[in-house]
């Protein structure tokens, strides 16, 4: 049952995976800061130097999964919020080859590993074990992309574009049970 720290949980769990999975001989010779990253540090700038962000610029609901309960939930339950979330994976260098290298080193990755589960999603969203979400790369087109560098304040820098999909996330449980819809009442005369 994942709450509505969910949506933080995922791109701080793949800041994590990127973070730990970073090899040795790059991690010496190119070292890098992998970090989460929000609009407004983006809006206020300076550039972050020599490292890897994640920032989530998108989130829709998932067309599919909209309004459908779990398969396994009780018939009264409601449907989860279901969401895909939108993430522009950012390398911030000022050579080259660094940027060339260490993007294609997370896209290997990302490739290799596409699927987020609950034994690697951080623990404050309350996941279930069942829980998986999926890392899709996705294609922007070059105005949509220009559109999110024209709002930031930092000139364009070499991006990807990934989709998690899906991200479900529930209600908090109602507590004293379901709601009265129909009550019987019996009158009687008391004789004294």
């Amino acid at each position: 049952m994942a709450n509505v720290f969910a949506t933080h949980s995922v791109g701080n769990s793949l800041v994590t995976y990127l973070r730990n999975a970073y090899p040795e001989p790059l991690r010496t010779d190119h070292p890098m800061d992998f970090r989460l990253i929000s609009s407004g540090e983006l809006a206020e700038g300076p550039d972050p130097r020599n490292a890897l962000s994640l920032f989530l610029f998108r989130i829709t609901q998932n067309e599919f999964l909209r309004g459908r309960p779990r398969p396994n939930d009780r018939s009264d339950a409601g449907a989860p919020l279901s969401i895909d979330l939108h993430y522009l994976l950012t390398v911030w260098a000022d050579t080259a080859l660094v940027e060339h290298t260490v993007l294609s080193w997370a896209l290997l990755q990302l490739q290799m590993h596409p699927v987020l589960d609950s034994s690697s999603l951080s623990p404050e969203a309350g996941w279930n074990p069942g829980d998986i979400v999926h890392m899709i790369p996705a294609e922007l087109s070059n105005e949509e992309l220009m559109r999110i560098w024209d709002l930031l304040l930092p000139k364009y820098r070499l991006s990807v574009s990934y989709t998690a999909r899906v991200v479900r996330i529930d209600r908090d449980p109602e507590t004293g049970g379901p709601p009265v819809v129909e009550k019987d009442l019996l009158y009687s005369e008391v004789s004294s």
